[in-house]
């Protein structure tokens, strides 16, 4: 079940529905074209209160999934703390997979 929605990040990375990067995911909640964003459980404190502030504040789910690692691995990328998935179709399907 937590792989299928893994690989259906991996896709949405691979489609061009996903954002990366604190800056790029606080710009897209703001301007509603993010419709989830994940977040990986082992995320610093203030990265982590800026983002679910800036989800809440604008209505967008926010999900805390795997860790940094994990979530590095779904999209091919290191470092990676936080995701926001763009595409409503890819964010429904993964909010199904992890609800």
């Amino acid at each position: 079940m937590r792989n299928s929605y893994l690989s259906l990040l991996g896709l949405a990375y691979s489609a061009g529905k996903c954002s990366l990067g604190e800056e790029t995911i606080v710009k897209d909640i703001r301007k509603k074209r993010a419709k989830l964003v994940l977040l990986a459980h082992d995320i610093g404190p203030q990265t982590r209160k800026k983002i679910t502030d800036k989800c809440k504040t604008n209505e967008v789910p926010f999900i805390i999934a795997d860790d940094r690692e994990t979530l590095s691995n779904a999209v091919g990328k290191s470092h990676r703390v936080a995701i926001a998935i763009l595409d409503a179709g890819f964010a429904a399907k993964i909010k199904s997979l992890l609800g």
